[in-house]
Formats: structure tokens, C-alpha cells, sequence
């Protein structure tokens, strides 16, 4: 029904206003009490499918990726379509409206999306205020969630690393785990920060701050740190990746983040600036993933994400190395049920 019903009036209205119309649908419905319905539709909760990574429990490996639910706006209810896991942002330091609209274009024809949102987003304190209402680790109904955190736009590279503590101080009591977003090709000269000399420096020092933080507050474990890598790398960057997750003792890696290539593509909207996701990213994602787990000898995990439109897409990154999966795209065009198509193939 979804594919042929509900998208393509979805499909019909500008991407970003729908995005948002959907929000309010979504809380409306779970607000008269259908949470229950779209669990019973969607979710597959069975022991074996629970996967222990850097240190948490996931009830199942199928998570969204970040950038869908920016503001954790939605956490709760978009839980109810059986994700194991959320991650919310990018969030920066303060609120930014991000760059200039329109700047989200479907490509149907390629099964696609472009974006140059340049992390919009209401700030870190205003989505700790709704991660406040989470249920707390071990509760029954916590949502795990995962911080992805950035710096605001204005911000020079030199002064990175004060932005990413702020987001991290801030969000610490309230998400499971933390990724650094370093590789969104919509903030200038953000991808800069992924050569190896200022991020081997940006994660040393968050992980000083992260020791710190759990030294005082008498806490045995540190919040696993990972790091969101562009697929544009080349295999010496890489290569440079893998040491610096080594030596900076970070928990793992999430491959891959959205392209700058227009490799294939057919669609009109092939021409507009920013980051492409969706199943032209699927082959080159895993390639990634690949690489990094061979290459490492499984030294640490990784979070596939990239292009996954199928259960078998999601079964391929695990192959390649991934220990869990992130939907985005694939969301979009598929619809819920491919979050329960993974988990059903997986068992």
C-alpha cells in the first residue's frame, strides 16, 4: 500500500514540506493511540535478534540514520516501526536555518535524494529538552539513540573542536552513543577536518573530555565515540582512518555518509549541489565497508548505512563487516516495512 498509495501523494508535494506534514501525521496518529498499531505491523521482537555493539544492547540491528529526525522531534514514535536504534541531528552548538531553500531534490528515476540542508537544526539545548522525555537505560520503552554532533557553520576549522564539546557535554546524560560528523558536504570545508592531523586531534580531545566526564560522575564505562566518514575517501584516506580509530581508541565507525559523485545517474536533478544518498551509494558503501573491515582485521565496528533498499542490500553490508545497518533513503522510497524485512531476512 505504501508503494502504491501513500507515496507517490508523498512524492507529489515538495520533499522538505512533506518531510515536515509527515512529522505532524506520524505524532498525530501515535497521539490516538496507533504507536500500538504500527508495532504490531512493523516490529519484530525476537531475542535473536538483539546484537551487543561498543558496549550496548540493540534489540535489533536496523537503526535510522541521522539527518532524518535532526531535532529529536520524533524519536518515540518513529521507534514504534520497529527501528533498534535512532540517531538524531546533526546538532550544532546553536540553531542555524541551514542554506538557502530549495535544498532537497528527489531523483526518482535513480531511486535517489540530493541534499544540501547544511545542518539546519535547532541547536543542542533544544533537543535535550525533548531527550529529557526518553525513558532511561534499562526502562522498559527506552529508545536507544545515538548524538550526531557538528559545528555551526560560522565556526572557523581552527575552532572546531569547541563546537563538537559543547554538543557533547551537552547531549552526554541523554544519548547512548556519539558520532562525529565530519563528512556532510554541505558545510564549507567541513570534509577538510577528516585528514588525519586536526581529527586525530578533534577525537583525542573529546575522548579526554569523555574519560573526564565519566571520572566524575563515578560512572565505570566512557559513551562509545564513532566516527561518520565520507564514501569519497580514497584508499590511502582510508587507510589513515584505521589508524587514527587505533590510536584515538574511538568505538567504531558509521560508512558511509552521503556523495559528492554523480556517477550513473539519469535523473534531472542529477545537476544540483550537495550530498547524494540512495541506492546509487549502495555498491560504493559497501566497497567501504569492506575495505576498512579487511583491512583492520575486524579491529572495531561498523554502522553500514548507504543505499540499503532491500532486505538483501542490508544483508550485504553485514557480510562485508557491518554489525548494524542505518535506513535513510531507503525509508523513503520502501516504507516501513523494509525496516521489518531486514529483521525477518536476519532471522
Amino acid at each position: 500500500m505504501y508503494k502504491s498509495i501513500l507515496r507517490p501523494l508523498l512524492f507529489s508535494v515538495d520533499p522538505e514540506k512533506i518531510h515536515h506534514t509527515t512529522f505532524s501525521i506520524i505524532r498525530m496518529l501515535s497521539a490516538l493511540g496507533f504507536g500500538s498499531i504500527f508495532r504490531s505491523m512493523y516490529a519484530k521482537n525476537n531475542p535473536s535478534l538483539s546484537r551487543e555493539v561498543f558496549g550496548l544492547i540493540f534489540p535489533n540491528p536496523v537503526g535510522l540514520a541521522a539527518g532524518f529526525d535532526k531535532d529529536a522531534k520524533l524519536y518515540k514514535e518513529l521507534s514504534n516501526f520497529g527501528f533498534g536504534f535512532i540517531e538524531i541531528g546533526t546538532v550544532t552548538p546553536k540553531p542555524q536555518a541551514g542554506n538557502p531553500k530549495k535544498r532537497l531534490f528527489r531523483l526518482k528515476e535513480d531511486q535517489a535524494l540530493i541534499n544540501r540542508m547544511g545542518f539546519n537544526n535547532g541547536g543542542v539545548v533544544e533537543a535535550v529538552e525533548r531527550l529529557k522525555k526518553n525513558k532511561k537505560t534499562g526502562e522498559k520503552g527506552h529508545v536507544i539513540i545515538g548524538g550526531n554532533i557538528g559545528k555551526n557553520k560560522v565556526t572557523p576549522n581552527e575552532s572546531a573542536v569547541q563546537d563538537y564539546l559543547i554538543c557533547f557535554t551537552e547531549l552526554y546524560d541523554y544519548v547512548d552513543y556519539f558520532v562525529v560528523n565530519v563528512s556532510s558536504p554541505n558545510t564549507p570545508n567541513l570534509r577538510a577536518l577528516q585528514d588525519k592531523e586536526p581529527l586525530t586531534k578533534l577525537l583525542l580531545r573529546l575522548q579526554e573530555e569523555n574519560k573526564a566526564i565519566s571520572i566524575q560522575k563515578g560512572e565505570s564505562k566512557q559513551k562509545p565515540i564513532l566516527l561518520k566518514i565520507a564514501p569519497d575517501l580514497t584508499n590511502e584516506q582510508l587507510l589513515d582512518i584505521i589508524d587514527i580509530v587505533s590510536e584515538t581508541k574511538i568505538d567504531g565507525v558509521i560508512a558511509t555518509n552521503t556523495t559528492i559523485s554523480r556517477d550513473g545517474l539519469t535523473s534531472e536533478n542529477k545537476i544540483e549541489v550537495g550530498g547524494m544518498s540512495g541506492k546509487p551509494l549502495r555498491e560504493r558503501a559497501t566497497e567501504v565497508i569492506r575495505f576498512l573491515s579487511e583491512k583492520s582485521n575486524n579491529a572495531f565496528p561498523i554502522i553500514g548505512v548507504g543505499g540499503i533498499h532491500s532486505a538483501e542490500d542490508a544483508l550485504e553490508k553485514i557480510k562485508a563487516g557491518a554489525s548494524l545497518v542505518q535506513l535513510y533513503t531507503g525509508f523513503i522510497y520502501e516504507g516501513p516495512s523494509l525496516i521489518g524485512d531486514i529483521n525477518k531476512a536476519l532471522l
